[in-house]
This record gives structure tokens, C-alpha cells and sequence, in this order.
């Protein structure tokens, strides 16, 4: 089962999307009509859905010539096709166990605690004879994973003049958290922005060599202004490289598996525009996708979990319970 978070599929779908999204925060209605005007530039539609078929799409072959044929099911956190709709079906087909690959590559509790939550929820929810799922480990260094984002950063270094290609910053992205999130991430904490780093590293030293240098910095923070969340801000940290003399900047959503709409509206449009105002080239690399060698990729995880045989948790990672935890919810 490919496990997302899913997006709306037409502009009715927005706001009901939204607060599923939102759903315990109490965020009124009105917050999240702001909220959902970044949709509006895309026609109310987030490109995540049709990104997960399209992977679908091309890992049913991958799969197939490497000797493995077996059904691919989605669910989505937030959207349909939901999670409990997918396990319900298994149940229906008969699927006694299955693999769960989730599209978020790290640890934390919203890119893996939460999913492993809405997979025992699913499973709960389906009842008796409900499938044993299995989730997938993280793969935010898998060769595979960085090998996709290696190809992009250098297409991207590629768009920029040649003059400014040698000279331009590695700057690499991900989702911002609150920092408590990221303190409680893993079992001595710090995981996320720890993974993060170490996927910018690898990629970095592939494109440029040992001791590449590069920086690391936070998008899409979201959340009551008063909560510490992870910094600095690609827009702030921007500005900083200009006032630094920077000419040029390659960006790397190293954080994210596909080019959804956090990508497109806080890099493509937000980001791109403070760069441009700066007077700063800049190129945005694509996020790793259907790229041949992330899809290889996730055969392996797939395979790999097959020959251990071991489908008896709802896991797949040796995590204690205790780590990254739910975060506590403050009024807004």
C-alpha cells in the first residue's frame, strides 16, 4: 500500500479537505479560506494525487520485472482514497498482510508516528480479519533516494547561467515542525532536522565533492506564531545570502518525495519571487517523483522486507513506543 497524505481534486473539495487536515486545532473556517487560496492558483487542485498514481503507475512494472507481482493499494491520511477505504479493500481481496510505503522519507511524529497511528486506526476501524500491516523503514539516505535528488540538483544547477553555475549555494529544504517535535523525533531525539541533514550531505558531496558546502533551511511553517518551530525560513535565509554577496542559488526539497503543492507555492512562487526581488538566479531542483532510480528504490525496501519474512507488526522500523510523540496541542 502506497500511504500519503493526500490533496483536494477540484475546488469544492478545499475547504472539507482542509479541515481534515486542521481537524482538533480549532482553526476557523476563515483561516483556512486564506489558507486555500494557494489552491486557487492550481484550480483547487493539489498535483500530490495525481503524483502517487503516476509512482503507482511505474512501481507495478518495476516491481514485476524484478520477479515480484503482487496488488498496489493507496491510502491517504487527509483525502480520499482513505486509509480505513484501502484496508477495507484488502480485507474485501482477501490480502491477509501487506507492505506500507509511506511518501515521507524521515522520522517524526507527523512524517511516521502519524502514519503508523492511521494505519492502526485503519486497521481497528476494518475489524475482524483485518490485514497486518507492515510499514516500510525510512529511506531518507537510501542510494536510490539520494540518487534521484543528485540528478535533479544538477539539472537545476544546469538552468542556471554557466558563469554563476560554480559560485551558486546549495540551499535544501524541508517542512518546517516545531522544534518540540523535532526534540522528541527518534530515540535520543532530533531525528528529523538529523535525517534532513544527512540526505543535504550526501547529495551535496555527490554533486560537488567531499566537504561540500551547503545549507540547510525550513519552508511551510505553519501554526500560532508564538510556537518555535525549525529555522531559519528559505525566504529569510535568501535574503541573507544576498546581503552576503550571493549571486546565484540552487534550492533542494530534499525533504519531500514529489513536487506538490507545498513545493510549487512556497518555492516556485513564494521563494522564487523573494530571490528575483533580490536580484538572485535561482533554479529549483524537482523532488525525486517517478525518477527510475527512487522507484528501483523502493523494490529494494519491498524485497528486502519479503526476505525477512517478518510480517508480524504494524512497524517495520525497531522504534520504541516512546519516541516521537504526539505534540500537545496549544489554543491558537
Amino acid at each position: 500500500m502506497l500511504l500519503s497524505f493526500g490533496g483536494p481534486e477540484g475546488p469544492e473539495d478545499v475547504l472539507p479537505f482542509l479541515r481534515n487536515v486542521t481537524r482538533g486545532r480549532g482553526i476557523p473556517d476563515e483561516r483556512l479560506a486564506e489558507v486555500g487560496e494557494h489552491y486557487a492558483h492550481f484550480g483547487g487542485v493539489s498535483p500530490i494525487n495525481a503524483q502517487n498514481r503516476a509512482l503507482i503507475a511505474a512501481l507495478g512494472p518495476a516491481l514485476s520485472a524484478r520477479g515480484v507481482t503482487m496488488p498496489i493499494y493507496w491510502g491517504n491520511r487527509n483525502w480520499a482514497p482513505y486509509v480505513k477505504d484501502a484496508v477495507a479493500q484488502m480485507r474485501a481481496d482477501a490480502i491477509r498482510s501487506a507492505l506500507v510505503f509511506a511518501t515521507s522519507a524521515t522520522g517524526s511524529y507527523s512524517a511516521c508516528r502519524q502514519y503508523r497511528e492511521n494505519l492502526a486506526d485503519a486497521v481497528s476501524s476494518v475489524g475482524e480479519d483485518a490485514p497486518t500491516l507492515v510499514k516500510l523503514p525510512h529511506y531518507s539516505d537510501r542510494p536510490g533516494f539520494i540518487a534521484a535528488n543528485v540528478d535533479a540538483v544538477r539539472a537545476a544547477l544546469a538552468e542556471l547561467p554557466e558563469a554563476h553555475r560554480d559560485a551558486a549555494r546549495l540551499v535544501f529544504t524541508a517542512h518546517s515542525i516545531p522544534t518540540s517535535m523535532n526534540d522528541t523525533s527518534g530515540p535520543q531525539g532530533g531525528l528529523y532536522a538529523q535525517q534532513q541533514h544527512a540526505s543535504a550531505t550526501l547529495v551535496a558531496e555527490a554533486v560537488r565533492g567531499p566537504g561540500a558546502e551547503f545549507d540547510l533551511v525550513w519552508q511551510s511553517r505553519s501554526g500560532p506564531p508564538q510556537v518555535p518551530w525549525l529555522e531559519p525560513d528559505i525566504n529569510d535565509h535568501l535574503r541573507d545570502l544576498a546581503e552576503a554577496g550571493r549571486r546565484a542559488v540552487v534550492v533542494s526539497p530534499i525533504g519531500f518525495v514529489s513536487d506538490h503543492l507545498e513545493v510549487l507555492w512556497d518555492l516556485d512562487n513564494e521563494a522564487k519571487a523573494t530571490a528575483e526581488n533580490l536580484g538572485m538566479f535561482f533554479a529549483r531542483a524537482a523532488c525525486a517523483g517517478t525518477h527510475p532510480a527512487f522507484v528501483d528504490m523502493i523494490c529494494d525496501l519491498v524485497i528486502e522486507q519479503l526476505q525477512e519474512r517478518d510480517m508480524t507488526g504494524i512497524s517495520g522500523w525497531n522504534c520504541p513506543a516512546t519516541c516521537c510523540p504526539a505534540p500537545a496541542r496549544r489554543p491558537n
